[in-house]
């Protein structure tokens, strides 16, 4: 089951290794304010690891209306996976020959990763909704995860596991404070992960070449230098 259309559009797009996914809302794309105000201006690109955080609240999204931020979840994923994301106005005539011709409608620019996400990563990427369990980390695995380096879930920094998973599944990776950070396929089953919580010479729990971080940072803790450097690009 799949819980939305742009849910599924990202998939198959990542499947069959497109070239671009075009996302069409009833707005121009993504705004740094909110929609319904004149100051308010679309976000004409977004680059890899861009920190839009600032835009994103619990309590109010600049993202505005039609389900935006899901839209911005499944694009950010896909740009990193190396396919152009684009969120244009579905509502303006000839939208799409504008864009496939090479126009310049307004509209909001995912651009892809220079260094694509592998065939397994990208897979698991899309496979949260299979997740079987979940594994819980402590603060101090959760900065390591996000460092430059590659990284493994080990099991001296899991805190908890929870769910009955088999090997091989995928599980969710979640912080101390309950927010999900990324999903990964199990290296063991839950009942021998459960007696290495907290042990430093056991195989990872999720090796890195199975692991897919969540790259949104709209409140994963995930820290980033990124800041503004013209009022419609991020980089």
């Amino acid at each position: 089951m799949f819980t939305d259309n742009d849910e599924l559009s990202g998939l198959v797009a990542t499947m069959m290794n497109m070239d671009a996914l075009i996302i069409l809302s009833n707005v121009d794309g993504i705004y740094d304010g909110n929609p319904a105000s004149p100051e308010s201006k679309v976000i004409r690109e977004i680059h890899e690891k861009a920190d839009l955080s600032r835009f994103i609240q619990p309590e109010k999204s600049a993202f505005g209306r039609g389900g935006m931020l899901t839209k911005y979840h499944i694009a950010r994923k896909v740009a990193d996976e190396g396919i152009l994301v684009i969120i244009a106005n579905g509502t303006k005539r000839n939208i799409l020959p504008e864009l496939v011709s090479g126009g310049e409608p307004v509209c909001t620019r995912f651009l892809p990763a220079e260094k694509p996400a592998s065939g397994i990563k990208k897979w698991i990427a899309h496979s949260e909704s299979f997740a079987r369990g979940a594994v819980y980390i402590d603060k101090g695995a959760e900065g390591v995860l996000y460092g430059t380096k590659a990284i493994s879930i080990l099991f001296v920094g899991i805190t908890r596991i929870s769910g009955s998973f088999r090997k091989d599944d995928i599980i969710r990776i979640i912080n101390e404070e309950g927010r999900q950070l990324g999903v990964g396929r199990a290296g063991y089953d839950s009942e021998k992960a459960l007696t290495l919580i907290g042990k430093r010479n056991a195989r990872p729990m999720i090796h890195y070449d199975y692991l897919c971080l969540d790259s949104s940072d709209t409140g994963n803790g995930k820290p980033s230098d990124n800041k503004w450097q013209t009022e419609n690009q991020i980089r």
